[in-house]
């Protein structure tokens, strides 16, 4: 059974998966994708980690801190670049990433 601050965690990283998924769809939709070129990149990235992470906690993986500390760069990144951008889903996405970088590091200690 997990502990609240595992829950906190996994709210976390599936928050931010989600939050980064549905930037990239709407970045793609955009006129000027070529400047969100890198933010999409980074979204699908920072998704596909969060989702592993979470696995692993879930799982009690011997190599969550080790995600976690992975995990917490890959939104730190992607939270940079997306908050480079004006557009509510980039915003929206560079908070997800900001508080899920915080509980990853809080579980990577």
């Amino acid at each position: 059974m997990l502990n609240q601050s595992q829950t906190d965690f996994l709210q976390a990283c599936n928050e931010c998966a989600a939050a980064c998924l549905h930037c990239v769809s709407a970045c793609l939709k955009s006129d000027d994708l070529t400047s969100l070129a890198k933010c999409v990149s980074l979204d699908i990235e920072c998704a596909g980690i969060c989702s592993l992470t979470a696995s692993l906690i879930a799982q009690g993986g011997e190599q969550t801190k080790a995600a976690c500390a992975v995990c917490a760069a890959a939104c730190d990144a992607c939270a940079a670049e997306c908050a480079e951008h004006k557009l509510a889903h980039c915003k929206r996405c560079a908070e997800a990433c900001k508080r899920c970088s915080e509980a990853c590091r809080s579980m990577a200690m």
